[in-house]
């Protein structure tokens, strides 16, 4: 997955986020098992034809009815694993309600001409993925969270020596303990994202950020630091030279890659692309691309089913139904060098993936290069698809998690030289050995509410504004998304507050 490096690796800050409607034209509710009174994540709360809304991680759900071209009479809740349940709408208002869990029924259930082996299910899944997989231009009301968290296992500057008396082995020791060794970053966005089959645009309505200003935002930022420290404890008339890659991504790319085959190296400079908050449009094109370039029948998705289909065992769990529409439930396990295990949920009449679970089992990637040491060590998620009026699917959910850990061990050389020295102006040195390390989560949570599809003019004719600029929290406000449909906040988000200096 093409992602930022150093901004996703070593990511110490906090980004965004939500609030929803307390006003009596909202209607919130959480959503629990019946036997077992646990939360029910991600249910589909469905209010008109193709549009809803998802409950969030912990089973809740707000409905803005203002928002709605008219308000609907019942609310209809549907998830994998429970009964489908119709409320009236003035049932819903502040309430808990309850959802009994329906098993995956294992036969006796759908009748057939011929009964299917998996391994045919499958077949027929890949063959008609040209009829299923909607390839029209379409604009879709979508909300997407990233919630990002970092933890650092190991900051150690390994100081050798140092000629320059202010930068001495306690200063580097308070820099090493300043940095803090775990932290989130929110952001949520609500917007349209208009879609061809070639080309992507979004029109940011909205965006948040939650994080902590005092933590550090990459890599680069933690090398800016020091180099400000440094420069605090020197002679006025001196100047620092830094012999090392660390503070700079170019310089450090540039390094890297002259030692790299052309292929690898273009894969590693495109992960290490900035993203900035304020190009919001920009950055959430970038999510998207790298979202819907992980499908699993993408040309190099990582979760490949198609071309490597025959690398996996498949298995008949049983059958379920998933929108009214009957499912095939398909296990996948690895029999050669595979990386995944999950589920497929295949529709029985048209054979189309209407959902997919999947977890890795292996690292899916380790990369070694001068004393760069770089893992993917987690890709698990649910990817969910409906259907549209032109009889194909598109992604409607998507809950991505992906970790990465990360080890930077290089030597650092600090020079100081006198502007007024003439010849040879190197005054001092400091040395020092760096081996840093931090593992990293990180987590997507993408929502449509609506489908339209639109011809190629509507596509075209749209301009992105690329000014918008995402709104900074310090703490969660209630306030920022009344008014808007959007998944509820976690209790993670709802508690951030920045702490005082």
């Amino acid at each position: 997955m093409r992602t930022n490096l150093f901004r996703h690796l070593l990511f110490l800050g906090f980004t965004t986020v939500l609030g929803t409607a307390t006003s009596a034209q909202t209607l919130s509710s959480r959503l629990v098992d019946a036997k077992t009174k646990e939360a029910i994540p991600y249910a589909t709360v469905q209010y008109e034809e193709n549009k809803g809304i998802i409950s969030n991680e912990e089973g809740r759900f707000s409905l803005i009815l203002d928002e709605l071209r008219t308000k609907p009479d019942s609310l209809v809740i549907s998830s994998m694993g429970y009964e489908r349940t119709a409320l009236p709408t003035d049932q819903v208002l502040d309430s808990v309600i309850f959802i009994a869990p329906k098993a995956i029924e294992l036969s006796g259930v759908y009748l057939f001409d011929k009964e299917l082996e998996a391994e045919e299910i499958i077949e027929k899944m890949i063959e008609r993925l040209p009829q299923n997989v909607n390839k029209d231009p379409i604009k879709q009301r979508y909300f997407l969270r990233q919630s990002i968290f970092g933890n650092i296992q190991k900051v150690d500057f390994g100081f050798e020596k140092s000629s320059i008396e202010e930068l001495n082995e306690a200063l580097i020791d308070s820099i090493a303990m300043a940095i803090p060794r775990s932290s989130s970053h929110y952001s949520e966005t609500l917007g349209d994202f208009y879609k061809t089959k070639e080309e992507y645009k979004v029109n940011v309505l909205k965006a948040a950020e939650l994080y902590d200003k005092k933590n550090i935002g990459s890599f680069e930022d933690l090398g800016k630091r020091m180099e400000t420290m440094f420069k605090q404890n020197v002679k006025p008339d001196s100047y620092l030279k830094i012999k090392s890659g660390i503070f700079s991504q170019k310089v450090q790319v540039d390094s890297i890659l002259s030692d790299m085959e052309e292929e690898e190296a273009k894969k590693l400079a495109e992960e290490m692309e900035t993203d900035t908050v304020s190009g919001v449009a920009d950055s959430q094109k970038h999510i998207f691309d790298e979202l819907l370039g992980e499908l699993y029948y993408k040309e190099d998705t990582k979760l490949n089913l198609i071309d490597k289909y025959r690398k996996y065992e498949y298995r008949i769990a049983g059958y379920s139904e998933i929108d009214e529409e009957g499912v095939y439930v398909i296990e996948f396990i690895p029999k050669r060098s595979a990386d995944f295990k999950g589920r497929l949920y295949i529709n029985i009449e048209d054979f189309a993936v209407m959902q997919i679970d999947f977890e890795n089992l292996r690292n899916l990637k380790n990369f070694r290069l001068l004393g760069i040491f770089y893992r993917e060590t987690l890709y698990k998620g649910t990817m969910r698809f409906g259907k549209l009026s032109n009889g194909r699917y598109d992604l409607k959910f998507a809950d991505l998690s992906f970790g990465r850990w990360f080890r930077f061990d290089r030597p650092l050389d600090v020079i100081e030289k006198n502007k007024h020295v003439k010849g040879r102006r190197k005054q001092n040195e400091l040395k020092l050995n760096i081996d840093f390390r931090m593992a990293n989560t990180n987590k997507w949570e993408l929502v449509v509410f609506e489908n339209e599809l639109i011809n190629q003019s509507g596509f075209d004719n749209y301009t992105e504004d690329k000014s918008v600029r995402a709104t900074y929290m310090a703490q969660y406000n209630p306030e920022f998304w009344e008014g808007y449909n959007i998944m509820e906040p976690n209790k993670a988000i709802r508690e951030f507050r920045v702490s005082a200096e």
